[in-house]
């Protein structure tokens, strides 16, 4: 663990400090060239846009720019160390989105007194960007400050820690329960956590066709049920009646178990008295809520994903938010709505049936990856992730009425359906 603490403090050092750079996207190389990228040239571009606002997109960068934004409240497994310390986290992401989808970000730290103030300061620079990608904000303020700003802004808002788990989640449990031999609509769904992710998860499972009455949610006091008069108005979705009040209760012939809490919270005689062909999604980083070797070394039938990258079936958001941004992007969608989720998620989730190119098994020294236990969910340098997902949530983008584009010019018309049906 020294030798990666060492390792990870040279990268963001050497050779020169953090991850991002700006980057020119036009010659500069002679007067004239000088004279066209600011004055006199620029007036032009300016009045053009003054005149039309949406001229900012053929004229600047703003439809190919997302904000990284955050207040440093939730910062990975951290906590709340300030929005300063969340700087790390917030270009690592630029470097994600412009790695797997050629998108442009700022990284944007907020110090901001309450969450009004944050989404104020958010609101009143909305309008250099093409989108907003709000991170590591707690749970429950993170729930009001999406809802603001959707409602306030004309671009796509999207808290990643809710969304983008939650989709990659949807697709890879899907996957599983086919495995399984059962359905979302039937399975018992144990969910250990009771945060922004957890709540996210279960409602895009929810929107997917999964039934509250057979989810279990269980935070700090136990199962989230209907006699409790503590839950704030995102928990209380999830109560209804029932007689559980413990996770061992709840885990007692649950189909799947999803973790997004803490390290070993889930132990060997939970799993056990799960159901058979049990799912166990154990994505607290970088302990999972069981490890995978004990939790195949108490069932051989277990379906395991964790956070992590050296295990098989990672649950990662890489999977998710480049690839569901470049889509609304080259729409120019509005908003991020529950249907480009929805889409998301099923893409990512055929995707994973469809044979993996050599050159993905390459990356992952690996002599194959097959759609079963061990491969549920594809992988984050898949190179069809950008297309397929892209192309989905543009598809869904226009189909319900949030995009103001048609499909851009390099995704081919239907390429979902092309890809999936031959």
């Amino acid at each position: 663990m020294s030798d990666l603490k060492t390792a990870a403090l040279e990268y963001h050092a050497q050779p020169r400090p953090g991850k991002l750079s700006v980057e020119l996207t036009k010659p500069t190389a002679t007067a004239r060239d000088l004279a066209l990228a600011y004055s006199p040239g620029v007036a032009e571009p300016v009045r053009e846009i003054g005149r039309d606002p949406e001229l900012a997109y053929q004229y600047t960068g703003k439809g190919n720019l997302v904000a990284v934004i955050s207040d440093g409240t939730a910062i990975l497994g951290l906590g709340n160390l300030g929005p300063l310390a969340s700087k790390p986290v917030m270009e690592g992401k630029g470097v994600l989105f412009k790695r797997f989808a050629g998108i442009d970000v700022f990284d944007i730290e907020v110090d901001s007194e309450s969450p009004q103030a944050f989404i104020d300061t958010v609101k009143r620079i909305s309008i250099t960007f093409g989108g907003i990608n709000l991170e590591d904000i707690k749970a429950p303020e993170c729930f009001e400050i999406e809802r603001a700003l959707i409602e306030q802004c004309d671009i796509p808002v999207f808290h990643d820690d809710q969304h983008g788990t939650a989709i990659v989640t949807a697709a890879g449990m899907i996957n599983a329960l086919e495995i399984a031999g059962k359905t979302l609509g039937e399975a018992k769904i144990v969910c250990l956590g009771a945060g922004a992710a957890a709540i996210s998860c279960m409602k895009l499972l929810v929107s997917m066709g999964a039934k509250v009455e057979n989810i279990f949610m269980i935070d700090r006091s136990g199962v989230i049920h209907a006699g409790r008069d503590d839950l704030n108005q995102y928990k209380a979705v999830f109560a209804h009646a029932t007689d559980k009040r413990t996770l061992a209760d709840a885990l007692d012939g649950a189909d799947v178990f999803v973790g997004l809490s803490g390290p070993n919270l889930l132990s060997a005689e939970g799993l056990k008295s799960m159901a058979a062909n049990p799912i166990v999604f154990a994505c607290s980083n970088p302990d999972p809520e069981i490890s995978p070797e004990l939790a195949h070394a108490t069932r051989s039938d277990v379906i395991m994903a964790t956070g992590r990258s050296d295990y098989p079936n990672q649950v990662n958001n890489v999977l998710g938010f480049p690839f569901i941004f470049r889509g609304a992007l080259d729409v120019r969608a509005k908003r991020i709505n529950e249907e480009m989720k929805i889409a998301a998620a099923n893409a990512l989730k055929d995707l994973a049936k469809l044979p993996v190119p050599k050159e993905v098994c390459d990356a992952y020294n690996v002599q194959a990856l097959e759609f079963g236990r061990g491969y549920i969910i594809p992988k984050p340098l898949d190179p069809r992730l950008l297309n397929v997902v892209s192309d989905a949530v543009a598809k869904a983008a226009i189909e319900s009425g949030v995009a103001t584009l048609p499909y851009p010019k390099h995704y081919p018309l239907n390429s979902v359906d092309e890809v999936f049906n031959g």
